[in-house]
């Protein structure tokens, strides 16, 4: 793109960089800084920035970022025009190739995300999603409560952050990569442990430098430590090492088949294994971080899901400490547990849904408005801001509300408006469209899981009572959930 100011273009008080509005095209706002545009903005804090816009322009503007011309849209009445629309006008392939190249340095030949994702979800459903949640309940007590009696009895302090992201990680990376050789004593569960916690630290390493990686923005002594980390990650997912693990997942099996039959080496298969640890594992810690943070700061909410919890424990056959799995079935039945996780979502999930403009075409909106759209730009939803955090839809949108996705009867609330239209897409934690997440069913059954065997067996306290909510780390708006700017202490024991 050019990189010149053509100072002919000036128009309504926008300044051109080589790209002039044409009639129809939404508003177009390049910013002071020819070629960056608003790169310095965005990267800062996107969502500041884009409500900035928002509130210039209105729910669709193009703005410059890094030389790149990005259309934003806001009117979730109007997201289904682009989550559904086909590849040869909207595409996510090339970015997502992008992205996994620049990050997790992962080259895959004739990579097809449609054909992927067809081969892998059945590993994902029905009898293969019960399969995995009852392997993940099993390997979620073994390192909870596993570590925690190896500890020693009494209090200990962790930050929550770090309690809910590497126990989730730990057993879900044990549920889909499988775990040490049977026989299963003592002992082979202590190994498990062992390794699972190195593969959570070093995964961790990487996760903390994701943002700068995905921004190219890496100073010399983190490329050195990347190139240390993803070196140690590899090995760890090596397909060599795994191949000596058992309780293999379908999923996994599944995966390593479809590289296989791609030609893809075993260098390569152990990158594009890392890149499915994250894929799978790194939105789910910090989900289950928000949703017991928002449960130990509200007394109400946190006795509310309490009291659903009791009549699972007083049906269970077994006492919980002998329980073995949760089934589907009583999973599928805690609507208040329900509500606590998608208004914690709804607060802290801001993925970028992307889009690349394949082909010069209008786009429609819902309110009957038209716009055109270039071949070569980028398209972005930030559903984060519209529609989680409008005030129209959202009464008191900043504010944690325990029951706010539940009805009088204590069913699920699915009725939202805006502009006195019922709006489909309230929230989109998931994403949606064709790229909506295959995983969602596991990790939301993963998720209520920790926070069943967390309340039922242990004692859990904020260490600071009064502590106040922590800012959200800026740099990861774009990449799922939001992880704090610092962790929040807390301490917790086994319940006597």
């Amino acid at each position: 793109m050019a990189i010149l100011v053509d100072l002919k273009c000036l128009s309504n008080g926008d300044k051109c960089c080589g790209f002039c509005r044409r009639p129809g095209e939404p508003p177009l706002d390049l910013g002071s800084i020819p070629w960056l545009g608003y790169a310095l903005e965005f990267g800062k804090d996107a969502a500041s920035f884009l409500t900035r816009m928002k509130e210039k322009h209105g729910d669709i503007f193009t703005v410059l970022v890094g030389g790149r011309y990005v259309t934003v849209l806001l009117d979730p009445h109007s997201y289904d025009m682009v989550v559904w629309e086909p590849r040869t006008r909207l595409d996510f392939h090339a970015y997502a190739v992008f992205l996994m190249e620049r990050i997790f340095d992962v080259q895959l030949p004739h990579y097809s995300p449609s054909d992927e994702k067809s081969k892998m979800k059945p590993t994902l459903l029905h009898k293969e999603l019960q399969a995995l949640t009852e392997a993940m309940y099993t390997n979620l007590h073994a390192v909870l409560l596993g570590d925690t009696a190896e500890a020693g009895s009494g209090w200990h302090e962790m930050g929550l952050l770090e309690f809910s992201y590497s126990f989730l990680l730990r057993a879900g990376y044990l549920t889909l990569y499988g775990v040490e050789a049977p026989p299963h004593t003592q002992e082979s569960q202590a190994q498990d442990r062992v390794h699972s916690a190195d593969v959570f630290h070093t995964f961790r390493q990487l996760d903390l430098l994701l943002p700068k990686l995905a921004r190219g923005s890496l100073s010399v002594g983190d490329k050195d430590q990347v190139c240390m980390v993803k070196g140690r990650l590899w090995k760890l997912l090596s397909p060599a090492r795994l191949a000596t693990r058992a309780h293999r997942s379908k999923w996994l099996e599944s995966y390593l088949l479809h590289l296989e039959e791609m030609g893809v080496s075993e260098e390569m298969q152990a990158r594009a294994l890392v890149l499915q640890l994250w894929a799978t594992q790194g939105n789910v810690g910090p989900a289950a971080f928000w949703v017991l943070l928002f449960l130990l700061r509200t007394p109400e909410a946190l006795a509310a899901v309490r009291r659903e919890l009791e009549p699972v424990l007083l049906r269970g056959e077994q006492p919980i400490s002998q329980m073995t799995a949760l089934p589907q079935k009583v999973l599928d039945s805690m609507p208040v547990l329900d509500s606590v996780l998608s208004e914690s979502l709804r607060l802290t999930a801001a993925p970028f849904i992307t889009r690349e403009v394949v082909v010069d075409m209008a786009l429609p909106m819902a309110d009957g408005r038209e716009f055109t759209l270039r071949c070569g730009d980028r398209l972005l939803l930030f559903p984060f801001l519209s529609p989680q955090k409008d005030p129209e839809i959202y009464t008191d949108p900043e504010v944690f509300k325990y029951n706010r996705f539940l009805n009088p009867d204590g069913s699920e609330k699915k009725d939202f408006y805006k502009d006195g239209k019922r709006l489909k897409n309230y929230s989109m934690p998931w994403g949606a469209g064709h790229n909506q997440c295959l995983g969602r069913g596991y990790a939301i059954s993963s998720i209520k899981q920790f926070v069943f065997l967390v309340l039922a067996r242990f004692d859990l306290e904020l260490i600071s009572p009064d502590v106040e909510m922590p800012l959200f780390d800026l740099s990861r708006y774009g990449f799922g959930l939001m992880q704090p700017e610092h962790d929040v202490p807390v301490r917790y024991r086994i319940r006597p």
